[in-house]
């Protein structure tokens, strides 16, 4: 039986045990979504869980959906990735950029060329957005032409290659929580009647369009993607065909070989044996609200290679430690989730400071 501390080694990444940093939005990127001055030191801080998989990255303008995420668009970008993927380099770990699109999960005023949204129909998710006046509605996205959607692909490509320019050791692309690819897959969200829409099959192209593009991009062992099958962020509602969708979703991204599939798994028990009889390389299970005591489950059970941890890194500089050793862990503080400086950032104690 595999065991939480069993090594693994995957596309070209060799992990001490089945942990992982799951990503997770903190919206502290300087005005321009290149990193702040603090990012390097979060990340390096977290070094021992051997593979970090970032916050949420926009591939392009139209990619942004909050405020002071950051981007891997420019070259200032680029440097300022780069100071972070050093870092962490040097602190003994591996970092992937998860590849962040917010289609219609954005606002105008979040957004470097305050432009309307883009998104697979011209539909509004019909929640609110955070923005520096308050909390508004979201707009009415705009649909993407054929010819756009060939772009977005493209900046995708792009993104991705300047990811490793950077010093990552490969990108996870966005697939879940309500963003773009997912959007694509819902059918309240995508109303197409093109190559794009209506089909398990057309709703699902163009993830597989970015994966495809991406991995001949960068290298299938350096591309992963994220799926959170069912989930319902944004508005939306993938129907009764969502199983079905993720079966052939999963079965056509084995064919690319690519390094992982990482999985936000909400209770489709059924549905995770089917993954994983689907996906023969590496798989990534975060199952939502796990307690402490099964963070093993999935992995000793054959279900998943590895394990994620989201909140409990983010408070828990020192996580693996004290999983290891059963020592009590931090409480986060949501006030300080996202945005702002060092408090809630880079200044939860470690064991050795804990209680001092």
């Amino acid at each position: 039986m595999t065991n939480l501390w069993d090594p693994i080694s995957f596309g070209n990444i060799s992990l001490n045990h089945r942990l992982a940093m799951a990503p997770m939005t903190r919206s502290r990127a300087n005005e321009d979504g290149t990193p702040g001055p603090l990012t390097a030191e979060y990340y390096t801080q977290r070094a021992s869980l051997g593979l970090l998989i970032t916050e949420g990255v926009q591939p392009s303008d139209d990619g942004q959906g909050y405020l002071n995420t950051p981007g891997i668009y420019t070259d200032a970008h680029v440097e300022g990735w780069r100071e972070v993927t050093t870092a962490v380099h040097e602190a003994g770990a591996s970092m992937f950029l998860q590849l962040m699109h917010a289609g219609r999960m954005s606002h105008p005023d979040n957004t470097p060329h305050h432009r309307t949204a883009v998104a697979p129909s011209a539909i509004a998710p019909g929640v609110p957005m955070f923005t520096r006046t308050g909390a508004q509605d979201i707009p009415t996205p705009r649909e993407l032409s054929v010819e756009e959607i060939a772009a977005t692909v493209q900046d995708f490509r792009t993104a991705a290659a300047a990811a490793i320019r950077a010093g990552a050791d490969g990108v996870e692309l966005h697939g879940a929580n309500g963003y773009l690819l997912q959007q694509f897959f819902a059918p309240n969200a995508n109303v197409r009647t093109d190559q794009y829409g209506g089909s398990i099959e057309n709703r699902a192209r163009f993830a597989l369009e970015v994966a495809r593009g991406v991995a001949e991009e960068i290298g299938a062992e350096r591309t992963g993607i994220r799926l959170s099958p069912g989930l319902t962020l944004g508005g939306l509602d993938e129907g009764p065909e969502s199983a079905d969708l993720y079966r052939y979703l999963v079965g056509e991204l084995a064919k690319l070989d690519l390094a992982y599939v990482h999985v936000l798994h909400i209770g489709d028990e059924d549905l995770l044996r089917d993954i994983r009889a689907a996906f023969p390389n590496t798989l990534l299970v975060l199952r939502a609200g796990r307690a402490r005591e099964d963070v093993a489950v999935d992995v000793e059970a054959g279900l998943a290679d590895i394990a994620p941890i989201a909140s409990w890194a983010l408070a828990n500089p020192d996580v693996v430690e004290r999983l290891r050793t059963g020592a009590e862990l931090n409480e986060g503080n949501p006030a300080t989730y996202y945005g702002g400086g060092a408090a809630g950032y880079t200044d939860y104690p470690v064991l050795e400071t804990a209680g001092k």
